[in-house]
């Protein structure tokens, strides 16, 4: 399928903005797809992926994510192209700075891997989702820098979309 699939989960809203911000930076089509409502099937009909997931307590992936991390287990992502988006508080949990995208990071590592991101501009004591001193995924902090978003999205898919 040409189609990008974006899968996501959001519990205060902010992800699902975020996401419909990154759809439209895009000039190719993309889907989108609330991973509460989604089947590991809907999954696999695509080649090309987008996984976005706050992270919420201790490092913990959303709520919906957490729900459906076993199918995560069961998807071959070794043909697929994947980027991945983390949204997470600097300050508030600058120990476990979207860890979630860390998570999402260790089900797809045999996939062809997109859109790591520099630490630069960012401050957090620790953070699962740092790969070789780069974030393994766009990260974005609505809490404390959301007037840096849009402009780390358009860079980001500036910089993904030929990969796609």
């Amino acid at each position: 399928m040409d189609t990008i699939g974006l899968f996501y989960g959001s519990d205060t809203g902010a992800t699902e903005t975020i996401v419909e911000d990154v759809k439209s930076a895009f000039s190719k089509e993309i889907t989108l797809h609330n991973i509460s409502e989604t089947s590991k099937e809907d999954i696999e009909q695509y080649d090309k992926i987008i996984f976005a997931s706050s992270t919420w307590g201790d490092g913990d992936l959303q709520a919906d994510w957490e729900d459906f991390e076993a199918n995560l287990e069961e998807i071959d992502f070794s043909n697929k192209t994947i980027a991945l988006i983390g949204v997470g508080d600097q300050e508030g949990y600058e120990d476990t700075f979207c860890n979630a995208l860390g998570h999402l990071y260790k089900y797809v590592q045999e996939a062809n891997i997109v859109g790591f991101t520099s630490t630069d501009g960012y401050e957090f004591e620790e953070s699962t989702a740092v790969v070789n001193d780069q974030f393994v995924g766009l990260v974005l902090d609505e809490d404390n820098q959301s007037e840096l978003s849009k402009d780390r999205i358009e860079s980001w898919v500036k910089d993904i979309e030929e990969h796609f």
